[in-house]
């Protein structure tokens, strides 16, 4: 087992790279992958539901439930922030014409 400050740091070191690779991804590889990230995800939440299911300690059981949670709503924000990015990539939408609108008329 290791200690936690070579954990801490770890985790530290890892946020600084994930920061760093995301931040030179051009905007039109963001979709693809919030597209694997969300599948990813999807994954996670299963995975907690399996051991929220096989868990017979209470702790154990809350723990996994706060994993649940706390999975599904980082999936449905994936797929939030994706369906954000594909209104972007969209082209304008036009505006309808009116019934009636620039037949002439009066």
């Amino acid at each position: 087992m290791m200690d936690p400050i070579t954990l801490l740091t770890v985790v530290v070191l890892s946020v600084f790279v994930g920061f760093e690779v995301v931040s030179k991804v051009t905007s039109k590889l963001h979709t693809p992958l919030m597209s694997g990230a969300n599948a990813i995800h999807g994954i996670i939440l299963v995975g907690a539901i399996i051991v929220a299911g096989q868990t017979s300690d209470p702790w154990l059981l809350a723990i996994a439930l706060v994993a649940v949670v706390l999975a599904t709503a980082n999936l449905v924000g994936g797929f939030v922030v994706t369906d954000r990015m594909l209104e972007m990539f969209g082209g304008r939408k036009r505006a309808r014409p009116r019934p009636g609108a620039g037949e002439g008329g009066a």
